[in-house]
């Protein structure tokens, strides 16, 4: 079990009233709600391994190089010399250090690549594995790990953990028309403006998912637009051919690494917590004694 953490961590802050606090105030109301999504996770999937994949870097300089707008409507500081600050709410990111050191109080391995978003390094752990992989994400670009054949599946939250949208690839097909593979190109052409993304002009979803179905990938789109037999409308065959630089690299940025070079680490399943002093210590910091208790049952065999 792959865990997108940043996406699940968003979801916990906004899920979760801001008036659950530590005793000094400070608002822990994502990692609480982190840690229950976790223990919840642990309950119902009882997974061999964890991973909690993180983003070392939100908007990595090489998808920025070829695609300047990618998600730079959400930097808040550009920096020089290592990743942007992101727009983040104010009570939130002084919760990341603490959900941080909790995952590793418990044992529960974390796993962050400089250079590199979560999405790559859940891509990494799921083409080097060799049995079947969930990814639990809010975020449907992960929709493009899907494969039925090698067991790898997204388990979307709908409301929590408690109630996941389990996408294979019958439900990629009934929703969008395509496959897992074919979720990267659907997802190019049509554009995501929460990614910075723009997309060819005119090609929305449901076009894009015809074009597809018509040729069967984005290169064979693209050998389209110069095959005088094709059936591309002349509207289309004109927005396709002046999109060529931007199609010319959207597959490298939309399309998540295999090859990260990941560091050691351990992807077990803890059956009890790592530190458990640590894990008190904590427990008595930050006001999470329930969650603390309720990650730790999950977590017994």
């Amino acid at each position: 079990m792959l865990l997108d953490t940043a996406s699940l961590y968003y979801r916990a802050y906004f899920g979760v009233p801001d008036s659950v606090k530590a005793p000094d105030g400070t608002p822990v109301n994502a990692v609480r709600g982190l840690l229950d999504f976790i223990g919840r996770l642990v309950q119902d999937h009882r997974p061999d391994d964890l991973v909690a994949c993180m983003d070392a870097d939100w908007r990595p300089r090489w998808r920025v190089d070829l695609i300047p707008s990618y998600k730079a409507h959400r930097v808040a500081v550009e920096t020089a010399t290592g990743p942007d600050v992101e727009d983040t709410p104010d009570t939130l990111a002084p919760q990341v250090p603490i959900i941080e050191a909790a995952l590793d109080a418990f044992g529960i391995a974390r796993v962050g690549v400089a250079g590199y978003e979560a999405d790559d390094v859940i891509g990494t752990l799921t083409a080097r594995a060799t049995g079947p992989v969930d990814i639990v994400t809010g975020d449907r670009d992960l929709y493009q790990l899907v494969d039925d054949a090698k067991r790898r599946r997204v388990l979307y939250p709908l409301k929590g953990v408690g109630t996941l949208q389990v996408t294979d690839e019958a439900w990629l097909r009934e929703k969008y028309g395509v496959d897992g593979s074919g979720y990267a190109d659907l997802a190019l052409l049509r554009g995501d403006p929460s990614d910075g993304l723009p997309g060819v002009p005119g090609i929305g979803e449901k076009t894009a998912a015809k074009l597809l179905d018509a040729y069967g990938s984005l290169a064979g789109i693209i050998a389209a637009i110069d095959d005088p037999k094709s059936k591309l409308t002349p509207t289309q065959r004109t927005r396709l051919d002046a999109s060529r630089p931007y199609l010319s690299v959207a597959p490298k940025v939309v399309q998540v690494a295999s090859d990260v070079p990941l560091p050691p680490f351990d992807p077990a399943l803890p059956t009890a917590p790592a530190q458990p002093d640590l894990v008190e210590a904590l427990a008595h910091r930050w006001g999470l004694g329930g969650a603390v208790s309720r990650l730790g049952s999950a977590l017994r065999p």
